[in-house]
């Protein structure tokens, strides 16, 4: 027994070795998709070779051709035996979208799953990819999530907090990804931050495309992450798992001091107090309904996490312990023919409870009286089907279709507490700081935001499907397919409770300006309300996306293989109204790729990839760009506050100039008419070596570059030059700000453009006040907008080790930069998440002091994992994360001296961007260029852990032990780089570069599984 134990263990350090050998180039070979994988080699002329699941018995056979080259083409995931009809067997592991090469002609053999050799290197293809087996993930010390995964491949960083556990591949942003389940797209459409999930030990194998990917996959400027999850076999199999982190054993969080002057502590963040204790256990059972040709497999996942977070007077708790769950089911109708079913229960329900302090008690790290409490629900269902079907020796076909529900239910509470959604939202600031604030008035502090009645849910539907084909002739592999989905977004619009927002302040030393507001100078002492409403209202809003590809695998000599590829994008965006606002067709994104075996043995491998991909606009731009919205922001002199309301004492007259914005969109003005969506070419030269019987080494250049971005423009100064340059009537201070009868009313172009920047605009607008639109090109002089750019360099070196003599590694370093004037679909330095419409382009001056190294360039990175086995019981693991720091800028108002102050509509361009934030490289009046203030710390991360699986438990039972940054290393990961106090103030905010965000503190989980 003990020497089968040790055998099975081995085998899974065996496995996840092998896969991170592929981790350098990682094909998807001849005909190997995104839901399998494909087996091909070589052996003797005519002779009859055949393969057989291990688990399931599925089994097909083939003759090799006069080329001595034999392939089989979408092979369901596993172990297999291949066995040669002069009686010669190979057990290959096949692992997704990958190929696994076996060769017979040769006396000894080259790929050896269970054993201590190095698999030889894949030369039959061009990408680049790893892939992980469940039980390797297991292994390894590292969160349960797919990000955890991606992380483990070079090149890929953590992307801002901001916006959660999302990664960034390749200088991409976070919001430029891809994330697939059992070959159907699960990828928020809506923002591009977010991807539907299933029970993490559901999964078989991850597959991470960190670039180079074939024309089959689009959609994506940065990577792709592509799970298949686990089916049943012929064996029935138990399990079950327990994961635990403890609270106690979770190392405090660091609080950050408001710097702001105060007779106090104030804390900018409180985390010391803060409470997380995670308990999550599942139950699996798999196995044939009919035997050879009928499999189920299912998990439940249970949860019971609970947090507390604690704040200056407030604090709340966030429970989560309903279940989720998977089922598949997998037909063999015949050993060519085969149906599978996957349904996904991932809704998360999370019980939220909010409290408030007694007075004057602050920083308790207890509750207090509760306020309120809801439940806020995520997720949904998922269904997919697939067929794989080979209806001869040469073609194959695969159909999928899916379908999928994400609630995105009460983040918004729908008036949990009707009585204070009644009352305004109130603030009082007076001398102090806003991390110092007082709620006033009757409002409940846990709704500072009121859902709207009028919509069913807040959520989100995707239907797609999708046919590949698959053909071989001589020496070409030679696939196609097609794929639509339609995404539709339902949302609920939303008001301030009690309809405004009223923040008291004042001129002085700790307050919110100590020399004036709203840019009007004042004297000390001076009192003043800020009043702000925001209106939107519910809508319905839809994304249809099309894709056709082609591409071939030429193996030109048994040396050399070519591929080439097309693909042609469709994006269509429509307005709450139903109509098509952004139509962008014909999108062609051609591939290009070689893979050169030197030597012929797969010992040496030269290979190179040149592609161009799209992506899609996100549904939020249609919600953003369309739907109907109003908003004001008003300052007024003020003696004081009803405690009781929160409401105005005395309100007096306006300091400054204020705004309104009412925004009732044309779906015909809201893009130009010529928009090309977003778009990157890529660049990749990479070597690969063996350089022993366990180590490979590879080196690898990427270069990417955006050709043409897209984002949103909400500038109209360059509409009133155009029109008067052009002797068209307009609005203008001689005839006070009105419209002349006949002439051009620029309030009738929207709130923002969707713009190719750097581009001349054609867009459509209305001329001569009759409500008829007319294309006009508008020539960007008058904007002076630059062009887009983003671009990534990144020189990757990696050494791996094959499991042998007890232990196995693989280690990397990259070199990279990432530069230009915009990161991408978000921005991380404004924490700005509306991906494809950021302020970046909004006005020129947002661009000035713009370029430079962009906030995902991290230029060192480090990374190395492994196993050491210490006895045939115990095995020691860790994951080393070593990464330099993300520049930091100086961000501050944006001058509006030279702007059209019209008449306070925010259709001119000084009320509209004065209700900006600090969100410019202009600080304190003066321009700075972005990274002007040095970068963020290194950060060291090292996670270790210790696995026993005893002998007593007949090879059943694993206990292990991780723990997150085993030295508690607490380096800044962010600061506040918010230099200017307020609009139109020279005031410097005394939290400018001050840390805002650590290091996540030391954590321990343990973890028991079972399987049977």
């Amino acid at each position: 027994m003990k020497k089968e134990i040790n055998k099975n263990f081995k085998r899974s350090l065996s496995a996840l070795a092998i896969s991170t050998t592929m981790a350098i180039t990682a094909p998807t070979v001849l005909a190997a998709s995104n839901t399998s994988g494909s087996i091909y080699g070589q052996a003797k002329t005519g002779a009859t070779v055949t393969f057989k699941n291990q688990a399931t018995g599925l089994s097909r056979r083939v003759i090799v051709g006069a080329d001595g080259r034999f392939n089989f083409k979408d092979v369901p995931t596993g172990r297999y035996t291949v066995t040669s009809s002069n009686g010669i067997s190979r057990e290959i592991l096949v692992t997704l979208g990958t190929g696994s090469s076996v060769l017979f002609d040769q006396s000894t053999e080259i790929i050896q799953v269970f054993g201590s050799k190095i698999r030889a290197i894949d030369t039959s293809s061009v990408e680049s990819t790893m892939v992980f087996s469940q039980e390797q993930i297991e292994l390894l010390p590292i969160g349960r999530d797919s990000t955890a995964i991606a992380l483990l491949t070079p090149g890929t960083v953590p992307g801002d907090n901001d916006f959660g556990n999302l990664p960034s591949f390749g200088g991409s942003s976070v919001g430029e990804n891809g994330f697939y389940i059992n070959g159907f797209d699960v990828t928020s459409l809506r923002t591009l931050l977010s991807f539907a999930e299933l029970p993490f030990d559901a999964i078989g194998q991850t597959q991470v495309k960190t670039g180079g990917y074939g024309a089959e996959f689009g959609r994506s400027l940065g990577g792709i992450t592509n799970v298949i999850t686990k089916k049943g076999t012929n064996e029935w199999q138990f399990g079950g798992a327990v994961y635990y982190t403890p609270n106690s054993l979770r190392e405090s969080g660091i609080d950050t001091v408001d710097r702001t002057p105060s007779d106090e502590i104030v804390y900018a963040g409180y985390n010391s107090d803060n409470y997380r204790n995670s308990l999550n256990y599942n139950f699996s059972a798999g196995g044939p309904l009919i035997q050879d040709a009928l499999f189920i497999y299912a998990n439940v996942e249970f949860q019971d996490d609970e947090r507390d977070y604690y704040k200056r007077d407030t604090s709340n708790n966030r429970s989560v312990t309903n279940p989720n769950g998977i089922v598949t089911l997998d037909w063999y109708i015949t050993d060519n023919h085969i149906l599978s079913g996957t349904y996904i229960q991932n809704e998360t329900k999370i019980d939220r409870t909010y409290y408030a302090n007694p007075a004057d008690k602050f920083y308790t790290g207890e509750h207090g009286n509760e306020t309120s409490s809801y439940t806020e629900e995520n997720g949904g269902d998922i269904f997919i089907i697939n067929y794989n079907g080979h209806i001869t020796d040469n073609f194959s076909l695969s159909l999928m279709y899916g379908e999928l529900e994400n609630k995105e239910e009460n983040k918004n509470p729908r008036n949990p507490d009707p009585e204070a959604a009644l009352c305004a939202l109130a603030y009082d600031t007076f001398g102090v700081s806003f991390s110092a604030r007082k709620n006033i008035g009757c409002f409940n502090p846990s709704q500072t935001e009121i859902g709207a009645l009028d919509a069913d849910s807040d959520r989100d539907e995707r239907k797609s499907y999708k046919i590949d084909l698959d053909y071989t002739l001589g020496d070409h592999n030679i696939r196609a397919g097609y794929n639509n989905e339609e995404y539709t977004s339902f949302t609920i619009g939303s008001s301030y409770t009690g309809s405004n927002y009223y923040r008291y302040i004042d001129v002085s030393e700790g307050g919110y300006s100590s020399t004036g507001i709203n840019g009007v100078d004042l004297p000390l002492g001076t009192k003043a309300v800020r009043v702000r409403t925001n209106d939107s209202k519910s809508g319905n809003f839809k994304v249809e996306n099309t894709a056709f590809y082609i591409e071939d695998n030429w193996q030109v000599t048994d040396e050399l293989l070519l591929y080439f590829g097309i693909r042609n994008e469709t994006f269509t965006n429509y307005a709450a109204n139903g109509k098509v606002f952004v139509e962008a067709d014909d999108l062609i994104a051609p591939r290009t790729g070689f893979s050169w075996d030197i030597d012929g043995d797969s010992s040496k491998k030269l290979y190179g990839t040149l592609g161009r991909y799209y992506i899609p606009i996100a549904g939020n731009t249609n919600i953003r760009a369309t739907r109907l919205e109003s908003s004001s922001e008003h300052f007024y002199y003020v003696d004081g506050f009803n405690p009781a309301t929160g409401e105005p004492i005395n309100l007096g007259a306006e300091i400054g100039t204020g705004y309104n914005d009412l925004q009732v969109p044309d779906p015909r003005t809201i893009a130009v008419a010529d928009l090309d969506p977003m778009h990157q070419d890529e660049f990749i030269l990479g070597y690969q070596q063996q350089v022993s019987d366990n180590w490979t080494a590879g080196v690898k250049f990427m270069y990417r570059k955006v050709q043409n971005g897209m984002d949103d423009m909400c500038s109209h100064d360059g509409f009133f030059k155009w029109a008067e340059a052009e002797g068209i009537p307009v609005a203008n201070e001689a005839n006070g700000w009105v419209t002349p009868k006949g002439g051009f009313n620029v309030k009738s172009t929207a709130g923002c453009l969707l713009i190719n920047p750097g581009k001349d605009l054609k867009v459509f607008m209305d001329l001569n006040g009759d409500g008829k639109v007319t294309e006009q090109t508008v020539s960007n002089k008058y904007f002076d907008l630059p062009k887009y750019k983003r671009s990534y360099k990144g020189l990757e070196f990696t050494l791996e080790r094959a499991f042998s003599d007890g232990w196995y590694t693989n280690i990397s370093y990259v070199y990279s930069k990432s530069e230009g004037n915009i990161e991408g679909y978000v921005n991380s330095t404004l924490g700005q998440e509306d991906a494809g419409a950021t302020q970046d382009f909004d006005h020129k001056k947002f661009q000035d002091g713009s370029d430079g190294y962009l906030p995902n360039d991290r230029r060192h990175q480090f990374k190395a994992y492994g196993a050491y086995k210490v006895t045939e019981e115990i095995t020691l693991t860790a994951n080393m994360n070593i990464m330099s720091g993300t520049p930091l800028s100086c961000t501050g108002y944006i001058p509006t001296d030279d702007m059209k102050k019209g008449d306070g509509n925010t259709i001119y361009d000084e009320p509209n961007f004065k209700r900006y934030g600090a969100s410019s490289f202009y600080c304190g009046g003066e321009l700075t260029n972005r990274g002007d203030y040095g970068t963020t710390d290194w950060i060291y991360m090292l996670d270790a852990g210790v696995t026993y699986v005893p002998d007593w438990a007949d090879n059943k039972l694993t206990l292990k032990v991780d723990v997150f940054n085993l030295f508690n290393v607490d380096k800044v990961t962010e600061y506040n780089q918010t230099k200017d106090n307020s609009q139109g103030s020279t005031d410097v905010n005394p939290n400018f570069l001050a840390p805002t965000g650590y290091q996540a503190p030391r954590s321990v989980r343990f973890t028991a599984r079972y399987n049977f």
